[in-house]
């Protein structure tokens, strides 16, 4: 990529020098014997120079810098726009001024008149050019190795198309329709595949449609242009001069055509939908490999795979560094393993050896030495608290290929390849020693690294926490993600079963969860960037029908509390229900909602028996969730604590804080239950709103 970058300037002198010479060429041609010399008056040596010129114009822009700086789409087009305008006020507008000024009769067929003919000639070319590859940055943003190919060829076959329009010869019209009414179908074929749309939000989407109409104005400016002067012109050059100029803004206000309709119905959404399925279905590909007992070779495998077709790589290298466990573990895709080196030394040279990194213009800086045939480089390293496993590195061939967003993917499928990892060791750790006591003690450790050691802390609510396992290794589970907006998601659940099998089930539902409430960058507004709940079960349900046993299945329910605006909204999925006091009514009761368990049923009907509740909390309001484990706990006489002793537990104590009242209800549950063994886990949170909530914004 640098090497094609050094002959830029050579280039733009060579853009000059042309134009320069076809300047000299059209005042010989319109203006004969000007200066002593003459031309000879075919054409032939003007429409030459002007061939020239546009490919050393459209060379140039093509090698050019690559003007898309990640996903700013906007910033891209306001740039074109910005150009555009100053392009058409420095030719077209200085030409309109300079009649005015003198007259039009007696600048026509002037030298005056040629040269500012010439002039905006030129700068039309610069301005489709630019338009061209503008287009070709957003129409190739993620796009297949296919679709490239496919544009190459359009490209090649456009540039043949319009240089043979100076050539004083023309094919038949039918025959010369019929090409460029193909070639024009094929464009906007593959014009209307864009994804770069689908990451707008509504009012960028609004910008961007105002400014895609700005700019097929501004090529309408110079079309007028051409069109007008013609008549009055017709000295200046060839015939087929105008007629190549018109077809080369056809097919430019073909390509702003299509960005244009493809803005407003939103065509390549749907593409942009399976993208993110297929990043689901990666991350849940390594869970299961847990499930199926396979090696740790398999495990980084998977992720090196995963990572290069989401991320869209044209080389990458996954380098595992060796320790007593595991040997040293490298994988090439398309990158030679001196490059592959050579990169390593040179971040670890600047203490960048093990941390994210990602640089997206590598024909700078100290990367510039190694002279390497790609644009962008990530680097994403894989490492627990207690372990630096090593680094995935990769690279494609454009500027500006990696964002945030792929950081963010990266990000979750290392950690999830990590927990995989560490889970895979752990198993292998105790089918070594063979004995059940020991695994069971290594799944608990697994189970244990998964509940959450710091409850969130805010000023709108207090939280309040309880989870004993009734065996070493249990099935119940919750956690806490915080969202934009002052936003909360708590999830509580219960696998079926117990033991190392819970465990893991523990371990792929806490996957899920972090992988499923990723921000959306498809939504339309903020409060749409995260599923709601009822999305969330049916989006699990999909994924856990894939990876749990036939006769397994989770209970569970998720919270989404927007404290900033007092109100919750959830989702049961076959748990127990939610305990509440409504510090208003100063009433106890249980919310009553419909939800049937995940993996219950493992087909597209599942979202039928999900539904949402939503709720407006007020301050003092209580909300305890909890696990069967409570509810269903025996005394000697094999009764069970029940719900209705649980409700009577709140109402005695709705007006202590979180910890009194999970305390309260603890105390009376033990007494219960004395001297009787658990038979089943016991998990208890008590989430209490404060009496004094925050102002807004604060």
């Amino acid at each position: 990529m640098s090497v094609l970058r050094k002959p830029l300037p050579l280039l733009s002198v060579a853009v000059l020098l042309s134009w320069l010479a076809l300047l000299a060429a059209a005042l010989l041609y319109a203006h004969p014997g000007l200066g002593g010399w003459q031309l000879p008056q075919t054409g032939g040596i003007v429409l030459v120079l002007q061939a020239l010129f546009v490919a050393l114009v459209f060379l140039r822009e093509r090698i050019a810098p690559e003007r898309l700086r990640g996903v700013d789409f906007i910033g891209l087009l306001r740039q074109l726009l910005l150009g555009s305008a100053l392009l058409a006020v420095a030719g077209v507008g200085a030409h309109k001024l300079m009649q005015l000024l003198v007259g039009p009769e007696t600048i026509s067929g002037s030298v005056l008149n040629t040269a500012f003919y010439t002039l905006n000639l030129g700068l039309f070319v610069l301005l489709l050019a630019r338009t061209n590859y503008a287009w070709r940055a957003l129409v190739l943003f993620r796009a297949t190795d296919r679709l490239r190919r496919q544009w190459v060829a359009f490209e090649v076959m456009l540039g043949i198309t319009l240089l043979l329009r100076l050539l004083p010869f023309s094919p038949p019209v039918a025959l010369s329709s019929a090409l460029l009414g193909v070639l024009a179908a094929f464009g906007a074929y593959l014009s209307g595949r864009q994804k770069w749309v689908a990451y707008l939000s509504r009012r960028q989407k609004i910008e961007a449609v105002l400014l895609q109409l700005a700019v097929i104005g501004v090529m309408g400016v110079f079309v007028a242009y051409f069109t007008s002067t013609q008549p009055i012109l017709r000295l200046v050059g060839p015939a087929t001069q105008n007629s190549f100029l018109l077809l080369n803004a056809f097919f430019a206000a073909m390509y702003a055509l299509t960005g244009l309709l493809v803005t407003l119905f939103n065509l390549p959404t749907a593409g942009v939908f399976e993208q993110k399925r297929e990043e689901i279905l990666s991350m849940q590909r390594l869970t299961q490999l847990i499930q199926r007992g396979q090696t740790t070779a398999e495990v980084y495998q998977m992720f090196f795979d995963s990572a290069i077709q989401t991320t869209r790589a044209d080389a990458a290298w996954l380098h595992i560094e060796a320790n007593a466990d595991d040997d040293r573990y490298d994988l090439y895709h398309r990158l030679p393993t001196d490059q592959a080196t050579a990169i390593r030394e040179l971040l670890t040279d600047f203490n960048l050896g093990n941390l994210e990194y990602f640089n997206n213009d590598l024909s700078g800086g100290s990367f510039r030495q190694l002279h390497l045939p790609f644009g962008s480089l990530m680097v994403m390293p894989l490492s627990s608290s207690k372990r630096q496993y090593g680094n995935i590195y990769l690279l494609q061939e454009p500027t500006q290929a990696f964002d945030r967003e792929n950081l963010s993917i990266l990000q979750t499928f290392a950690s999830q390849t990590v927990l995989s990892i560490e889970n895979l060791q752990l198993i292998q750790a105790s089918l070594r020693t063979q004995r059940v006591q020991d695994e069971l003690k290594i799944a608990s450790a697994v189970q244990d690294s998964l509940i959450p050691k710091n409850l969130p802390i805010d000023n709108w609510f207090e939280i309040s926490s309880y989870a004993v396992a009734a065996t070493e290794v249990g099935g119940d589970f919750y956690d806490f993600l915080h969202l934009p907006g002052r936003r909360l998601a708590v999830l509580i659940g219960d696998v079926s079963g117990k033991g190392v099998t819970a465990a893991f089930h523990v371990a792929q539902m806490k996957g899920i969860f972090h992988a499923l409430m990723q921000e959306n960058p498809l939504a339309r507004t903020e409060r749409e960037k995260f599923p709601v709940p009822s999305q969330f079960m049916t989006q699990a349900n999909d994924a856990l029908g894939r990876c749990l046993e036939k006769s397994a299945f989770i209970t569970a329910s998720l919270y989404i509390i927007d404290y900033e605006h007092g109100g919750f909204v959830f989702a049961r999925a076959g748990h127990c229900h939610t305990l509440y006091y409504h510090s208003i009514k100063e009433e106890v009761s249980y919310f009553q909602t419909a939800g049937l368990g995940l993996g219950i049923i493992r087909h597209g009907g599942y979202e039928k028996h999900i539904k949402n509740q939503f709720y407006d909390y007020n301050p003092g309001d209580v909300m305890v969730i909890y696990t069967d484990g409570i509810v269903e706990a025996r005394n000697a006489a094999q009764d069970e604590y029940g719900e209705e002793r649980l409700q009577r537990m709140l109402e005695e104590s709705y007006y202590l804080d979180a910890d009194q009242i999970k305390a309260h209800i603890l105390a009376d549950l033990h007494e219960f239950t004395r001297a009787q063994p658990m038979h089943d886990d016991q998990t208890l949170l008590v989430i209490k709103f404060r009496s004094a909530q925050p102002e807004a914004g604060l």
